[in-house]
């Protein structure tokens, strides 16, 4: 996009009327916010309704399969956005991608709430991971577009945004938590409610908010040129179902090998993406040292949330199984806990926020807030060794151990993650802007991917070898980008 579009989609957005921010950022906040209601009261039930037994109303899956597939499914949702900032740059624009995506997203929640088999299952997993790569990184790049690049108030757009992402997530799992873990097809009725909601504020706040923001196609595919790639596109999908289709009557096509594949995708596709963006002869030679710096900061996400995203299947698991549910004179689903990795980032993304302003060119730079998202991740991790170390592997662990553990996770997070959102829309090429968003949430899929294949070792027995491990490797990597965060910073060039 060249300069002259960026300033045109600025002029066009009311820059006043939410908290000093310009009025499209209360049309992405509230249907992100929906969005992320949807999603996390989803996945607040999902792994539990894969193990549950068919006579308590799950899919009755081996534990260690459900929660591979709750990490491949985690890892597809972020890998998709590849091909919604692939649409979004090339042929219709991110404002056509999130209505899409939404529409997507609501279908697949409709087709849960319905009682049926696993197949039933697999086809709303596939219209989910499909809505959620059109509308999760493109409603993102376009809180960068109603802004100026010269526009300090960017980062602390990014903080609000993301605290309305995390007030869905917040209040989602303890609706849908308390309503579906005594039946689960309610609470994914629910989740698909908020979708619906998300689409209805989204339609009808865009126009007059967001102007011409998310309308123009960045690097718009030649109409000559179209037909041509649509039907090899075509072309593609047919004999990629015949493959599959010929993998699975066969027996070649298993979910371990489905695993490996996805494993090798996770780590494939960004590389690649890499490639082609720094080679693109539309990349100038300041945005292909910008790409160079971006890469430790997408290593150090990749290692952020391969220990966040364990809230939804390791300590998902260990919150129901490992845990004292019945606690201060109340019994506590174990949904309920996926509403604190939410909850303390809404009370604490403001002081962050005020805090990086108060600071201005003195806070951290975005190596040294990568660094202390990972070091804070680490710990998290090694938080949970104390109780099972004290108390032995199979003894009920007091909750508050589980609490502080999500606690620490989330400094980590508010240091790592919005600071993420806002350095991808600063480093990325003009030519490649949605798919540089998606390139930020490939570092999420590559993260379950690697965790569809390690969640299978966590076990009673293992617990202590597992989480001292992995969150041992964490701090290291934490000091190592630390020492190499001012080299990182000179690629960057100017950009803070």
């Amino acid at each position: 996009m060249s300069a002259t579009d960026r300033q045109k989609i600025v002029d066009s957005v009311p820059q006043t009327g939410f908290f000093g921010h310009p009025k499209g950022l209360f049309t992405l906040f509230f249907t992100e916010f929906w969005e992320r209601f949807s999603y996390y009261g989803m996945r607040a039930i999902l792994v539990y309704y894969m193990y549950y037994e068919v006579s308590k109303g799950g899919l009755g899956f081996p534990e260690d399969m459900a929660l591979s597939i709750m990490s491949i499914y985690g890892s597809l949702v972020y890998m998709s956005g590849i091909i919604g900032g692939w649409l979004a740059d090339r042929i219709f624009g991110t404002s056509k991608a999130v209505f899409y995506g939404g529409v997507l997203i609501m279908f697949g929640h409709i087709l849960l709430a319905i009682p049926g088999n696993a197949t039933l299952f697999f086809a709303s997993m596939i219209m989910i991971v499909l809505g959620t790569g059109l509308l999760k990184p493109n409603v993102s790049s376009i809180v960068g577009e109603i802004y100026s690049e010269q526009d300090n108030r960017r980062d602390a757009a990014f903080s609000i945004f993301y605290m309305g992402i995390n007030l869905g997530g917040f209040i989602s799992p303890l609706i849908v938590g308390a309503v579906g873990m005594n039946n689960f097809h309610l609470g994914f009725s629910i989740a698909a409610i908020g979708m619906f909601i998300g689409l209805v504020v989204y339609v009808m706040t865009r126009t007059k908010n967001l102007g011409l923001a998310g309308t123009i196609v960045h690097n718009p595919i030649p109409a000559e040129q179209k037909k041509k790639l649509f039907t090899w596109i075509g072309i593609g999908l047919v004999v990629l179902a015949v493959l599959v289709t010929i993998g699975i009557l066969t027996g070649a096509l298993t979910f371990e090998t489905f695993i490996k594949i996805v494993g090798v995708l996770g780590l494939l596709i960004p590389t690649m993406y890499f490639i082609v963006m720094y080679r693109s002869p539309k990349t100038t030679a300041v945005e292909r040292s910008r790409i160079l710096a971006y890469i430790p900061l997408f290593m150090a996400s990749i290692m952020f949330w391969a220990i966040q995203e364990q809230t939804s299947t390791v300590l998902a698991s260990f919150a129901d199984k490992r845990t004292q549910l019945d606690f201060a004179g109340i019994h506590i689903s174990p949904a309920w806990f996926q509403s604190l990795n939410p909850l303390f980032i809404i009370a604490l993304a403001p002081a962050f926020a005020w805090i990086w302003l108060r600071l201005g060119n003195r806070q951290p730079t975005i190596p040294q807030k990568f660094s202390l998202g990972l070091l804070f991740a680490g710990l998290s991790f090694l938080v949970i060794l104390v109780p099972a170390y004290f108390g032995g592997a199979h003894s009920l662990v007091n909750p508050l151990w589980l609490v502080l553990s999500y606690f620490i996770v989330v400094i980590g997070e508010l240091c790592l993650s919005p600071v993420g959102l806002s350095a991808t829309t600063k480093l990325a090429p003009a030519a490649f802007t949605a798919q540089m968003m998606s390139m930020w949430f490939l570092s999420n899929a590559a993260a379950q991917a690697i965790n569809a294949q390690i969640v299978k070792f966590y076990t009673p027995d293992t617990e202590m070898l597992y989480f001292g491990v992995i969150g041992g490797v964490a701090i290291v990597l934490a000091l190592i980008l630390f020492l190499f965060s001012s080299k990182i910073q000179n690629f960057m060039k100017g950009i803070r």
